[in-house]
Formats: C-alpha cells, structure tokens, sequence
C-alpha cells in the first residue's frame, strides 16, 4: 500500500526557487531518507509534506486523498512531525509536552489509554526519567528525544522527521533510529527522514531520494545510491564506499573544491 504519493511538487520563497518538479513515492513500511548537501531542499520538502509550507503540485495520502483537503486535525491523525530544532519555551513538563501527541485523538478527558500511550513512547526513547521535569529545563538531544516521543503518540501513519539525530550522541542516534525503524516494521506507517549523516541513512533506510539543487538526481536503495560517482556529483566530495553487512559505509576522503595543503 502507498502512504504518500508526491506528484509534481514545486516551491519556491518568492523569486527563488527551492523545490523544483519533485515526484517521489514514499511506501507501506518503508524507512525513506532524504540526503543532499546543505540547500537542496531537504527541509522545505519535509515542511511541505507536513503542510506547513504551500507548494505548487499534489501531495496524496494512501494513494488518493488531497492533504490539501484536510483539516489541520485530521493531518495530525495522519502525520507526526519532528522538527529539527525547537526554539520553544514551553514550561509544560516533559510527560505533558508527550501527552500533547494524543491531541488528535482526545476528547475533552485524558483516558487511560493516552496516559498508558504516552507512559510506553517516553520508555522507548528513554525518557521517563525526565516526566517530571519542565520541557525548557532539557538539553538540545534530550529535547530531541522528546519531540520523536510526542510525534510516535500521535499514532501516525506517516513519521516526518527533520534532521532527527542532529542533536543527538551517538548512543541515542542509534537508539532513536533504531526505535523509528522497529515501530515502522511492526505497525506498518512510513518514514520520510531528512538527514545528513550517510552512514546512518544507510544503515535504517529502505530508500535515498538524492537531491540536489531543489531537484531529485536518483532515487533508490542505499546499496545502489551511495556510490562514489553519485557522492561526488552530489556532495562535492571524493570517497571511498565499502560495504558490509550488504549496507555501504562512506569514508570522506576531501572535498574538492579545496586543495590539498
């Protein structure tokens, strides 16, 4: 079953073009990443998907329905977005800044059913150690952990995230990458990831879109995308490119556009 069908999609800030003709499929089950360097429009197509930004084109949910027909609510029961960055000063504690998730789902009282929700997100981000604390009292990577947290409460069938390990240690990269990707397995939603990390776009996606430019330049498996040819038209930079575990790992040897001291 298709998730997201994006078809002809195109944005632009005024004059300058950021998007350009874009069509992507994203899948049942699927973990897709987006990678390309800084300005490619990695961010934007995130936000217009979520239906933050207005672009030119279609975005259809489950193969058929407009997301510009829908509500702001309905959207929420449909999408989770993780920002990649929050400049909030929420003083909500964190166990309530989860709670917020369930708000497409809630009447007008909390049931123990959300309570029991949000309990079991904030243990699989490991998170529950902060409940009780305020939001803005939080470091930038445990912040990030609460904001996945809210977004899988929503119970979505669509997880945007932007830029979700950017804050993060290495331990928590892979532990919140590894919980995207098992609860994408196991109840069947999407993910659509912008990240700039190769390797760990290699390790838990199904499929790269590279962009470059506001436009796609490839799209498919990480096996077939991350070439030296492809990082090297894209990034600007040499590699090497080798593969274990039937996944590739990128080592950046310069860029080129600066010469060798």
């Amino acid at each position: 079953m298709v998730k997201i069908t994006i078809k002809d999609l195109s944005f632009s800030y005024g004059s300058r073009r950021i998007l350009e003709d874009l069509n992507v499929v994203v899948g049942d089950s699927e973990v897709l990443s987006l990678v390309g360097p800084n300005g490619s429009g990695k961010t934007t197509l995130i936000k217009c998907i979520d239906r933050i930004l207005k672009p030119k084109g279609t975005v259809l949910l489950n193969g058929g329905v407009d997301l510009q027909s829908l509500s702001r609510q309905e959207v929420a029961k449909f999408i989770g977005y993780v920002p990649q960055s929050t400049t909030s000063s929420l003083t909500t504690t964190v166990f309530d800044t989860v709670l917020m998730g369930r708000r497409p789902h809630m009447g007008w009282r909390v049931t123990e059913e959300d309570i029991d929700r949000v309990v079991e997100t904030m243990k699989l981000l490991h998170v529950e150690e902060f409940a009780l604390k305020d939001f803005s009292e939080l470091s930038g990577g445990q912040k990030q952990r609460v904001l996945i947290a809210r977004a899988l409460c929503q119970e979505p069938q669509v997880l945007l995230l932007d830029e979700p390990t950017s804050n993060l240690d290495v331990k928590h990269q892979l532990e919140a990458l590894d919980t995207v990707r098992s609860i994408v397995k196991k109840t069947n939603i999407s993910a659509v990831m912008a990240i700039h990390d190769l390797n760990l776009a290699a390790r838990y996606s199904d499929t790269l879109v590279m962009l470059k430019e506001g436009k796609v330049h490839a799209i498919g498996d990480p096996l077939t995308l991350l070439t030296k040819e492809n990082i090297r038209t894209i990034f600007g930079v040499e590699a090497e490119v080798m593969t274990d575990l039937d996944r590739p790992y990128v080592v950046p040897i310069r860029s080129l556009n600066v010469e060798a001291i």
